[in-house]
C-alpha cells in the first residue's frame, strides 16, 4: 500500500455513508407495490441535484433551505415523475423512515475500533443539525463521533469551500490532516479538491469520475478507513 500521511482525525459524511438512504426503499415498497427501489433511487438522487443547484447559484446563501426540506421536495416530485398519488400519510411515513435510515452493517465496528485507537471521528453533512442529532441517535452512534457538524450555519451544501472549511475549523487543523470519508464519488473528489486526504467507499463498484482527480484511497467498505492507521491489520 501507498504510503500517506496519517490522519489526526476522520469526517464522515452521513447519508450514504454512515446511513443507507436506500433503506427507504423497503417502506416505500410497501406504499407504492413494485415502485419502491424507483422511487428510493429517483429521490436520492433529486435530492442531491437540488443540493448542487443551490450551491452553483451566485446566491446560494439566499436560495438555501435546510436539507430537511430540500429531502421533502425531492420526494415530492420523485412521487410525481412516477405518477405515485402521495398522501400526507405517505409522506409523512417516508419523511420519518429518512430520519431513521439503517446504518450499514459494519459501522458500529469501524466506530468502536477508532474510539478505542484514540482516533477522533465527526460527521461533515449536508443534513441540517435536527435531522443529524436524531439520526445518530437512532443508530446508537452518539458516543463516537464528535463533532457532528452540518451546513447549516454557512447555508451552502458541499462541494462549496465553506461547507468543507467547517472540518478544519471545528477541529483545528488543516484538512490534509483530517481523513474525509464519503461513498459519494462526488464529495469525495470535492472534498479532495479542497484539500482533505480523502477515502471513497465505494459499496457499489461505481467508476471513478472522470474529473481528472482521484481520492487519496478507495475501498469496498467502511473497515477501509482503518487502514489509513499504521497499526490496523484491517483490509477493505
Amino acid at each position: 500500500m501507498e504510503k500517506t500521511l496519517v490522519p489526526k482525525a476522520v469526517l464522515f459524511d452521513a447519508y450514504g455513508t454512515l446511513f443507507d438512504v436506500y433503506s427507504v426503499a423497503l417502506a416505500a415498497g410497501q406504499l407504492f407495490p413494485g415502485a419502491g427501489d424507483k422511487l428510493a433511487q429517483l429521490w436520492r438522487d433529486k435530492q442531491i441535484e437540488y443540493t448542487h443547484l443551490i450551491s452553483m447559484s451566485a446566491q446560494a446563501g439566499l436560495h438555501y433551505r435546510p436539507f430537511w426540506d430540500i429531502t421533502r421536495d425531492a420526494l415530492r416530485w420523485s412521487a410525481e415523475r412516477l405518477g405515485l398519488k402521495l398522501t400526507q400519510a405517505a409522506e409523512d411515513r417516508l419523511m420519518n423512515q429518512y430520519r431513521h435510515l439503517s446504518a450499514f452493517p459494519e459501522n458500529h465496528e469501524v466506530l468502536r475500533a477508532l474510539h478505542e485507537r484514540g482516533v477522533r471521528a465527526g460527521i461533515l453533512s449536508n443534513g441540517d443539525p435536527e435531522m443529524l442529532a436524531v439520526a445518530v441517535k437512532s443508530a446508537g452512534f452518539a458516543e463516537w463521533l464528535n463533532p457532528v457538524l452540518s451546513v447549516h450555519p454557512v447555508r451552502q451544501f458541499k462541494t462549496a469551500p465553506a461547507a468543507y472549511q467547517l472540518g478544519p475549523d471545528a477541529l483545528g487543523l488543516p484538512a490534509r490532516d483530517i481523513l474525509f470519508v464519503s461513498s459519494n464519488g462526488w464529495d469525495a473528489i470535492g472534498a479532495t479538491w479542497f484539500g482533505y486526504t480523502t477515502l471513497w467507499v465505494n459499496r457499489s463498484g461505481a467508476p471513478l469520475e472522470r474529473l481528472g482527480t482521484e481520492p487519496t484511497r478507495t475501498g469496498s467498505n467502511l473497515r477501509a478507513v482503518l487502514n489509513f492507521f499504521p497499526f490496523s491489520k484491517d483490509v477493505s
